[in-house]
């Protein structure tokens, strides 16, 4: 699934492909959609390193998008826990988000 949003977050495009499906081959067509879905307006897309390489970045060319691949400077490797502390607990969450504090529990 490849899905493109706006710095809002609102979607712009959604291309659904089998998972043997190279992430570099659908630039060309999900950078349609977002043309099209914008009246031409987009300049550069904030892409992740799936879509790296000559192939990708000319392919949204052709559509005017200029990629900009975004890379972690340390990639993460296993699972990384997030832990938070909130009034004495210390809580483990399994993804990326943790309660504010204050928030109720």
């Amino acid at each position: 699934m490849h899905a493109a949003v706006d710095t809002l977050g609102n979607l712009l495009s959604l291309l659904v492909t089998p998972a043997n499906e190279q992430d570099r081959a659908q630039v060309g067509e999900l950078a349609q959609a977002v043309q099209e879905a914008t009246g031409q307006s987009v300049e550069i897309a904030f892409v992740d390193a799936g879509y790296t390489g000559d192939a990708p970045a000319e392919a949204a060319k052709e559509h005017g998008i200029r990629l900009e691949v975004v890379k972690l400077p340390e990639a993460k490797r296993g699972f990384v826990p997030a832990f938070a502390t909130m009034g004495g607990r210390t809580l483990l969450r399994l993804d990326d988000t943790l309660p504010t504090p204050g928030a109720r529990l």
